[in-house]
């Protein structure tokens, strides 16, 4: 017989799984297995990803708070609060926080997970 874990409420301060990252930036694990991970991620103004990619996992970011600039494959996009971006398997990406005075909040759905899925290219 199959056993399945009890659902739970999460949030940042019952949160599975916290850690920094980064210059300073800030990660809730709100899901985290081979299948699906969900988290809460908050950058600092000036604050920026290295360009990296997924040879696995697709992702989608959902941004709660400011505005994002993404490069992915080389183009420049701008993600406003309230908008979302899906970036597929295999394309070279980054997310920064331009913005001088604002923090950034998004949330970040990777599909499947990213463990083990990362190339940074810098």
């Amino acid at each position: 017989m199959e056993t399945k874990n009890t659902p739970s409420v999460v949030s940042t301060s019952r949160s599975p799984g916290y850690y920094k990252w980064g210059n300073n930036c800030e990660a809730w694990n709100f899901i985290d297995n081979k299948d699906l991970s969900v988290k809460l991620e908050k950058m600092p103004a000036g604050a920026e990803e290295v360009l990296h990619l997924h040879t696995q996992s697709q992702q989608f970011f959902y941004i709660l708070k400011g505005k994002a600039v993404f490069e992915i494959d080389g183009v420049i996009l701008i993600v406003h609060e309230h908008e979302g971006l899906h970036v597929e398997a295999g394309r070279q990406h980054r997310i920064m926080n331009k913005e001088e005075d604002r923090a950034l909040e998004f949330l970040v759905c990777s599909q499947p997970s990213t463990q083990n899925d990362r190339q940074n290219l810098v």
